[in-house]
């Protein structure tokens, strides 16, 4: 266990120093197209402007729903996309994250949502 905690404290301390722009695998590939959480403006969406958002696009929003009798290793997907609303992009404050508000349906923290680039 201890060597356990060794390991996840030298992989923060690492990953504290690797420069901002290599940064971005976090958003690029755990946190992109989620709703991340909220704040006094509203939910706050990991689309920023790097992911080519603008201020007022509206966003599908999707939960990922357990499909019953489905597993990994079943015959068929374990989950499905459930569509839950769309928000709107109110505000872009950086590369990665934005305000929306909700347009319909009841979007919550952890559902996708979805940056259609044309």
């Amino acid at each position: 266990m201890k060597a356990l905690m060794f390991a996840a404290a030298a992989g923060l301390a690492l990953f504290s120093t690797v420069p901002a722009t290599a940064q971005g695998i976090g958003h690029t590939w755990l946190m992109r197209g989620s709703i991340v959480g909220s704040d006094d403006t509203g939910p706050v969406v990991c689309i920023g402007k790097a992911d080519g958002a603008e201020v007022g696009q509206v966003l599908e929003v999707y939960r990922n729903v357990p499909v019953a009798g489905s597993s990994y290793k079943g015959t068929g997907p374990a989950f499905r996309r459930q569509a839950v609303g769309h928000v709107r992009i109110d505000h872009i404050y950086d590369d990665h994250f934005a305000h929306v508000s909700v347009t319909d349906g009841k979007p919550t923290k952890h559902d996708i949502v979805e940056l259609r680039r044309n």
